[in-house]
């Protein structure tokens, strides 16, 4: 028999795009000057290229960009130039989209961050708001290289829920597939993702059939460092992001908790980056503390248990576990998505010092055995559904 990857236009939904040094200073108002992002090099003489603000330095402008690098964090490439193009080049990436056997990839953010956050040190909602839908241009221009391989999500100025409804159906128009939206606003001064706050957002994604996409990351994750000190740089980089996997174990319970599930019952989500293995014992414990606390008593509209909210409205996704990932296909295969989180640290793009696999491989691997109906959903199917792609 074929391949996987021979079989099916396998479709990836987790990689992000290293943002060109002109995505703000071509498409935002001159009128801003420094305070637009844009790329400088090391004003103390070093060799990285870094986004700026004014006078702040606030990423380094190839941090992301780690695919089949030669080393690993807190090494990084020092500039795009010195970074695989297909980070960057739409052109590029379908060619090494070609190389790797995928079909299609889900697109996601670095600058702006995973929930638009970074925006925020702008200070000045007027530019906030610009620099969001200068992004969110970008990303078309960006995917019409391939629109039907390259799948844009948009970002969300999530700090003004009436900018954010009208961003939504701007973008619905434009041809974004998904909204991306940060599962601890809180972090940020805003009310916390349970408060009815966010029903005007969540209605609106509703009504333009845009699923909400949560990737790990996307609160204040410098508290994940706190309790660190002194165990290395690499070791406190892997503890953080091994927390991370679990961040959205609470934003899952919050949008069910709250009933964001209930009033909206065609809305979709989607947990990025966070693994699936976790769901099984997750939603099992959910149900359990559902009915032992007596949470219909309280909320007798409730009419679905956590785990069936689930089932009908949330997807997860894997890329490199083995471990528990078979149970949980067996359990959900419906609300299970595939991804690589090409070209970051993480990816399954391995370089010299990476024990990641090629996706190809993995996958052979991963799913030696699983029934065809369901490899057919994780590869394919459930991403077509959820992203209604053609």
């Amino acid at each position: 028999m074929a391949g996987i990857f021979d079989r099916y236009q396998v479709i990836d939904t987790d990689t992000h795009v290293t943002e060109p040094p002109d995505v703000w200073t071509e498409r935002v108002s001159s009128k801003w000057g420094d305070l637009v992002p844009h790329v400088i090099r090391d004003p103390n003489g070093g060799p990285k290229d870094f986004w700026a603000i004014g006078d702040e330095l606030f990423m380094p402008a190839a941090v992301s960009a780690m695919a089949e690098f030669e080393g690993m964090l807190p090494d990084f490439p020092d500039t795009l130039a010195d970074a695989i193009p297909a980070s960057h080049d739409a052109g590029e990436r379908l060619a090494y989209m070609d190389k790797e056997g995928i079909y299609a990839q889900v697109l996601y953010p670095n600058v702006g961050g995973f929930g638009s956050a970074t925006f925020l040190r702008l200070k000045e909602p007027e530019l906030m708001l610009e620099c969001v839908r200068a992004y969110n241009d970008f990303l078309i221009d960006w995917s019409s290289a391939d629109s039907k391989r390259l799948i844009p999500l948009m970002a969300t100025p999530f700090w003004d829920v009436d900018a954010a409804v009208k961003e939504i159906e701007r973008c619905a128009e434009k041809g974004h597939k998904g909204v991306i939206f940060g599962g601890e606003p809180a972090d940020f001064g805003e009310p916390p993702i349970t408060d009815a706050h966010w029903d005007p957002i969540w209605a609106a994604a509703q009504d333009a059939e845009l699923p909400i996409n949560f990737h790990i990351g996307a609160g204040a994750v410098g508290d994940l460092l706190g309790g660190g000190e002194g165990l290395g740089v690499r070791t406190a980089l892997a503890r953080m992001c091994t927390q991370l996997f679990m961040d959205n174990a609470k934003c899952i319970a919050d949008i069910i908790y709250s009933g964001v599930c209930h009033r909206f019952p065609k809305l979709n989500f989607v947990s990025v980056e966070s693994g699936v293995s976790w769901l099984m014992f997750a939603l099992e414990g959910f149900d359990w503390q559902w009915q032992n606390n007596g949470v219909t008593s309280e909320h007798p509209e409730y009419d679905l248990l956590p785990s069936e909210y689930f089932r009908r409205q949330i997807y997860g996704c894997f890329w490199f576990e083995t471990d528990g990932l078979r149970g949980a296909l067996e359990k959900y295969p419906d609300n299970i998505l595939w991804e690589t989180d090409f070209p970051h640290p993480t990816a399954m793009a391995p370089g010299p010092k990476s024990i990641a696999q090629h996706p190809r491989d993995y996958a052979e691997k991963a799913l030696e055995g699983v029934p065809e109906d369901t490899i057919r959903k994780v590869m394919r199917d459930n991403a077509v559904k959820v992203y209604h792609l053609d």
